[in-house]
């Protein structure tokens, strides 16, 4: 025991299993395993930070975290003409994302293994989601907010999701702290949606 499903080669035994979910009017269907969070199901948490986020037409994206990829491969779904990047430390939870992004026709995504924002170096986004692993600890996931500031266009968007029980108060305090602008965007099923807007340039 004390595996996590931010381990980077999990070594828990295969129990894959699909599952069919509703999203934003799209149905999307998603094979998932052990060793990966939320094994079975899509956590209300994830739900509700895709049914409260916006994503403009053309937008480079990244889901940080990807676990099997349901944030990611909504996007790209519901965004064509997005480009979509995918990355997790987790080894098994990166094989799940690339065969589920083909099980839905995501052609617009790109899946990329690796710790952190590692994957994605020197990469600039206009929207970067994630349900960030909590469980980790609160100064990794301020760490997280604070590079995802780092790999942000002007005007760029950090939207994450947490419980309200396990700090999500805080987050959006250091969301403030870091970010010209910060915001609740959504709350429901004891979980918020919080964005942190880096400044735009100006354009005179």
């Amino acid at each position: 025991m004390g595996e996590h499903y931010f381990t980077e080669a999990p070594t828990s035994a295969h129990a894959e299993k699909e599952i069919a979910v509703e999203l934003k009017g799209r149905r999307f269907r998603f094979v998932t395993d052990a060793g990966v969070f939320a094994r079975g199901k899509l956590d209300r948490g994830t739900r509700l930070l895709i049914e409260a986020v916006d994503i403009p037409e053309g937008s480079v994206v990244l889901d940080l975290g990807c676990g099997y990829g349901p944030i990611g491969i909504a996007a790209a779904v519901l965004c064509p003409t997005c480009r979509v990047y995918m990355i997790d430390v987790n080894e098994r939870a990166c094989g799940l994302a690339m065969r589920n992004a083909a099980l839905n026709g995501a052609a617009n995504v790109e899946v990329r293994c690796g710790a952190g924002f590692q994957p994605v170096e020197g990469m600039k986004f206009d929207l970067v989601l994630s349900n960030p692993p909590i469980r980790a600890g609160k100064r990794v996931v301020f760490e997280i907010i604070e590079e995802a500031a780092r790999h942000l266009k002007p005007g760029g968007r950090l939207v994450l999701v947490a419980r309200t029980k396990q700090g999500a108060k805080s987050l959006l305090r250091k969301l403030a702290e870091v970010f010209s602008a910060a915001r609740e965007v959504e709350k429901g099923s004891g979980y918020r949606v919080m964005e942190g807007i880096t400044e735009r340039m100006n354009r005179e």
